[in-house]
């Protein structure tokens, strides 16, 4: 499974970027907003730190904006996916970049239909939104499980599920054992994923009996 973080902090996006476990980024009008910085340039600041899909949402919703709109987004950089939503002029505009060569994020996807519909217009990734699913009574992790299915009976979809809205650790270990190529995460969903009680107490054990020994490696 490919981590993606989920946020538009440069510099968690760059301490993350330094563990080598990042592999891309997402973004959305909401965490850009949250940042307060001017979004072209941030998106090429992150573009630059790094090398995987870096996702950059169209603000518009009519299919004539939309389309110019993510036209201007692929030019940031070649890892730029361009992020559209699942609409009927978002499914057209998805179609249109992916023709081109440019990396499409469908976002918002909340249903298997929804995520047919994505794959056939050819989207690079599609994006379910598990939390937001869990949030009004649904099991999010239901999409995730169908979505893989569907897509893994057609071999021509080249769509990879986009795990969204992730809350916590299990959100994306159960989405790792069902397939899911890839999970979208805040940056504190990613760090929890290091801790466990018996790491610390043995770590403290191993600390606690090298003192004893009086010696140092260097």
């Amino acid at each position: 499974m490919k981590f993606f973080v989920d946020t538009a902090d440069i510099n968690e996006i760059r301490d993350l970027a330094d563990t080598g476990l990042l592999d891309g980024v997402t973004t959305n009008p909401s965490l850009i907003a949250k940042s307060g910085k001017p979004f072209i340039p941030l998106i090429e600041e992150i573009c630059a730190v790094v090398e995987g899909p870096v996702s950059a949402e169209v603000a518009a919703t009519d299919y004539e904006t939309m389309i110019k709109e993510g036209r201007k987004l692929a030019k940031i950089a070649h890892n730029v996916a361009v992020k559209v939503p699942l609409t009927p002029a978002g499914l057209k505009v998805c179609k249109e970049l992916t023709d081109a060569g440019t990396m499409v994020n469908v976002t918002l996807c909340f249903s298997p239909a929804q995520g047919i519909l994505a794959a056939k217009a050819g989207a690079t990734f599609v994006s379910p939104f598990v939390g937001r699913l869990d949030d009004i009574g649904n099991d999010g992790l239901t999409l995730i499980r169908d979505l893989v299915t569907i897509y893994e009976n057609y071999p021509h979809f080249q769509t990879e599920v986009l795990v969204a809205s992730v809350r916590n650790p299990m959100h994306i270990i159960e989405s790792a054992k069902m397939g899911a190529h890839v999970a979208t995460c805040p940056p504190d969903v990613i760090r929890s994923l290091y801790k466990h009680p018996l790491t610390d107490k043995g770590l403290a054990q191993f600390v606690e009996d090298w003192k004893k020994t009086g010696q140092s490696i260097l």
